[in-house]
């Protein structure tokens, strides 16, 4: 399989306007556009797709982070930040125009988000992030964008995968976790694509 973006190449900075932020004095909100993304080549016994957008390089501790006068190290230990977990996307389906689904910052993220018919999104990690933030405070699914730290000096990848699975429907409900979506797909991954874009709110580190 191959998947693909009209809005930045494999390995390549992704444009702000598809970030949740953006660098402003250190920090404002973007557009938090979803990027374009195209697929293809998937096996003949397809029935359905998942999509899943995952940040490898978020801190794992976050005493230092978006702290003036502060540094998060790079060589701090990294866990896993979810953007966007999407499945039982119909197996006609080979193609999100940009802004398809997510086309602004939502307060409290989003309740209904776009999607191809018949899809499911998930819950991601700003639902963590933003828990107990009277402005922010909320449910966040579907897709939002890249927002690291505007201190660290690590330069943050994101994993779009796509993968093609042999069922047609996996049993999630809505604000499904990362954890429920990969124990749901086990034996049903027929093959899967990866597009990795690169972002930093820290000029000094470039991305």
């Amino acid at each position: 399989m191959q998947l693909r973006s009209d809005n930045f190449e494999n390995g390549q900075r992704i444009p702000a306007e598809f970030a949740f932020g953006k660098q402003a004095q250190p920090f404002a909100l973007s557009d938090n556009h979803s990027p374009h993304l195209a697929w293809k080549g998937a096996p003949s016994a397809t029935r359905s797709f998942v999509i899943t957008c995952i940040d490898t390089d978020v801190p794992s501790r976050g005493d230092d982070v978006n702290k003036e006068g502060r540094t998060v190290p790079a060589d701090l230990p990294r866990v896993e930040f979810v953007h966007w977990l999407m499945a039982n996307i119909p197996v006609e389906c080979g193609e999100l125009a940009a802004a398809a689904c997510s086309d602004e910052v939502t307060p409290r993220g989003k309740r209904e988000p776009f999607g191809p018919p018949g899809s499911v999104q998930g819950v991601n990690d700003f639902t963590g992030w933003f828990a107990g933030d009277a402005g922010m405070g909320g449910e966040y699914l579907g897709y939002d964008g890249p927002c690291p730290p505007w201190n660290d000096a690590l330069l943050h990848h994101y994993h779009f995968r796509v993968y093609a699975l042999d069922i047609a429907s996996l049993a999630l409900v809505r604000g499904f976790s990362l954890a429920e979506l990969r124990a749901a797909m086990v034996g049903h991954v027929l093959d899967e694509a990866e597009l990795v874009g690169v972002y930093s709110l820290n000029p000094q580190v470039g991305g």
